[in-house]
């Protein structure tokens, strides 16, 4: 029996040897790696709370694109289920009020799978929540940009733009393609060359739309049974943010339609319309007068007050805090509530017994879900915690659900219980479970004027106390921007290879106050440099970061902080600015920023002393670190001439410089091989330079293969 014991215990060792061996270890993530990466967004409670619908978006290296999918799992826990299948994306779902049904925004073939001239047009779905095919509602010449239910579940609010000349066209020769095909006659297409652009708006510039002209954004009313249009608001002016009132009779807006031109101002105020007006708008009534900015309106349930976001001071751009006011729905004078806080808040909404609001709060390197009480301005936290919070929703029975992301994991979906959270979905633990990644730190530390900072660091992998290692600066964007405490990829991808991570959250960063947002304000490249350089100095002083190896970087506001950062030292390696700039007299009237340069700067004719002193490009002499310039050649926000300025600059100079150039890409990226190909090119450079490795500054170039 002894022996008998023994035989079956080896056997058992070695069976789960074998088992525990077919298990691969966790190892460094790669670039391709990231792609595998899912996010989970745009939650929304069932209005029993039974239920949560929300998207996931997905990425295919192989294709080339993104896919966006609506799925529901049970409030309580449970098995997900995919609501939209594969193939086409589809986003921006809301339930019914009965919660019935879901509608949601998709671009597809009509259900015979033809093309009927509205594939490439954002239209309404409706899919039963029990399952079965999605039956499209809307069939507008435009795409719907957004939507709202009507309490009562018979109607929708849509925001759609002013049709093109194109769009009409196209209208019209569907319906005679229509009538020709139903008389037996033909007619042949012919090519039309592009119209010119017209302009004659002082804000003629968008990121990812381009020229702007005078067609603007309008609320329209849909009748769900009749599928009847009514257009509720017009005008010279762009409507946003509809909100139904609970009685289904009004509805609210924001919608800057200051006289005589709203593109002057930052005055966006919040209005009220009859939902069955039948003169597009004309007997609206305004709600609020503020001149910095009131956006987000939501009715209290009673309908007696609505709830809205604001800045206080116009001047302050984005420097100034968001705050949560409330206003009676009549008109009157409003109550700012968060103003003792003096943090962000943004997304507000009314619990169900009306006498509180959730919303998103903003503060010290976090997004929490905060609650205002109505009465007394007394404020809790129903989500806290070192995390980022980048959407949530309430049920009319106060279920609360919310996507979150923390430092080692990416977003999931939470529900929320008297200050405890439950994960509902698992979207990404699979694949998690294949990396080991660096734990990063939120530290502090103090500026050359004392000043305390804040920031998150990140240690290489299989980091070894005492050891030196390459370090990578990256100023965020913004710059009222910060970062949070939530997955960071390219931060994880650094790590992996080797690199200390450094993240400041420098004066300018949101999160921290008024007097901290506001201390780089007409004077960029000043405090925030010395800020940044303070966490620098922070790593060395910590034994971590080798002062002999050090690389800076980062995107469109920390694209710009990296010129400045190395117009100013020549401590660091190697540096890569992304959707940078150089020269601001040259943006002017060439990017989208042209109320902000007036607000912040004045006029570069005026103030010509002001505006050189806030460009990198007067420093250019100075530059001596190799650095590497990328950015999209559509980008309005940050337009690539920059980057093609302080590129031209270092290499007339004789300085280690290149420029790399994206086609059909704004300021955000979203072709996931242009992606994988500049983290290459990250790698690459900072190998190269930073870490004197051997390798090339350049990635293989890969020979390009036409597609199918």
């Amino acid at each position: 029996m002894k022996l008998r014991f023994a035989v079956l215990l080896c056997a058992l060792v070695f069976a789960t040897y074998v088992s525990l061996a077919q298990v691969p270890l966790p190892r460094p993530i790669g670039i391709d790696d990231l792609f595998g990466m899912q996010a989970v967004g745009d939650p929304q409670v069932s209005p029993d709370g039974q239920f949560v619908a929300y998207t996931v978006e997905s990425t295919s290296l192989k294709e080339d694109k993104s896919e966006t999918r609506i799925w529901m799992i049970p409030y309580a826990g449970g098995d997900p289920i995919a609501l939209t299948a594969t193939g086409v994306s589809s986003d921006h779902p809301r339930w019914s009020p009965d919660g019935k049904f879901i509608v949601f925004l998709s671009e597809r073939k009509d259900a015979s799978g033809k093309d009927d001239g509205n594939q490439d047009k954002s239209q309404v779905y409706l899919l039963n929540r029990l399952g079965g095919e999605a039956q499209r509602l809307t069939d507008t010449i435009q795409s719907v940009k957004s939507f709202v239910w009507s309490p009562d579940g018979k109607r929708l609010v849509l925001l759609l733009q002013d049709p093109s000349p194109e769009e009409l066209e196209a209208a019209a020769s569907k319906g005679k393609e229509e009538g020709e095909a139903a008389t037996g006659a033909s007619s042949s297409k012919k090519s039309k060359t592009q119209r010119p652009w017209v302009i004659d708006r002082l804000r003629f510039k968008a990121d990812t739309i381009g020229y702007l002209d005078r067609r603007r954004s309008h609320l329209y009313v849909f009748d769900i049974a009749s599928k009847s249009l009514t257009q509720v608001s017009s005008g010279d002016y762009d409507d946003e943010d509809p909100a139904w009132s609970p009685d289904g009779k009004f509805l609210a807006f924001a919608s800057n339609r200051s006289k005589p031109d709203p593109d002057a101002t930052y005055a966006s105020t919040i209005w009220v319309v009859a939902a069955d007006n039948t003169d597009k708008g004309a007997s609206l009534r305004q709600i609020t007068t503020g001149t910095g900015g009131d956006h987000h309106p939501t009715w209290s349930p009673d309908g007696k007050w609505i709830a809205y976001t604001t800045r206080l001071d116009p001047k302050l751009l984005e420097y100034g805090t968001e705050h949560i006011a409330v206003v009676p729905a009549e008109g009157g004078a409003p109550k700012i509530l968060t103003t003792a806080l003096d943090r962000n808040a943004s997304e507000p909404l009314f619990t169900p017994d009306g006498t509180a609001i959730d919303f998103i709060v903003d503060d010290d390197g976090t997004q929490n879900v905060a609650q205002v009480s109505v009465a007394n301005g007394k404020i809790t936290r129903p989500i806290a915690g070192r995390l980022f919070v980048n959407g949530f929703s309430l049920s009319k029975s106060g279920a609360l659900a919310a996507t979150i992301s923390a430092m080692d994991r990416p977003f999931e979906l939470c529900s929320a219980s008297n200050g405890t959270l439950t994960r509902l979905t698992h979207v990404n633990d699979a694949w998690l479970s294949q990396f080991k990644l660096s734990t990063g730190e939120y530290v502090s530390f103090k500026s050359k004027d004392g000043t305390t900072i804040h920031g998150y660091l990140y240690k290489p992998l299989d980091y070894v106390p005492g050891k030196k290692y390459p370090t990578i600066l990256r100023p965020h964007g913004g710059p009222v921007w910060a970062y949070y405490a939530e997955f960071q990829d390219l931060g994880q991808l650094l790590a992996a290879n080797g690199y200390a991570v450094l993240l400041p959250n420098p004066r300018g960063s949101s999160g921290y106050g008024l007097d901290y947002a506001k201390a780089i304000f007409a004077d960029w490249g000043n405090k925030d440099f010395q800020d940044d350089m303070a966490i620098v100095d922070y790593a060395i002083a910590q034994g971590l970061a080798d002062p002999d190896k050090l690389g800076v970087g980062g995107w469109s506001y920390g694209g710009i902080s990296t010129d400045f950062i190395i117009g100013q030292t020549n401590r660091f390696k190697a540096a890569i600015s992304g959707a940078g700039a150089a020269e601001f007299t040259s943006l002017w009237g060439h990017d989208q920023y042209v109320l902000d340069y007036i607000t912040e700067l004045g006029y570069p004719w005026e103030n010509r002393a002001v505006w050189d002193r806030v460009a990198p490009f007067y420093k250019m002499k100075n530059i001596l670190t190799p650095t590497l310039f990328v950015g999209g050649n559509i980008d309005w926000n940050v337009p690539i001439l920059g980057g093609e300025q302080m590129y031209e600059s270092l290499k007339a100079l004789g300085r280690e410089t290149e420029l790399v150039v994206y086609p059909d890409e704004y300021h955000e990226f979203t072709t996931p091989s242009h992606i994988k190909d500049l983290s290459e090119r990250y790698l690459a450079w900072y190998g190269h330079y930073v870490k004197a490795d051997g390798t090339s500054a350049r990635p293989a170039e890969k020979p390009v293969v036409p597609k199918p």
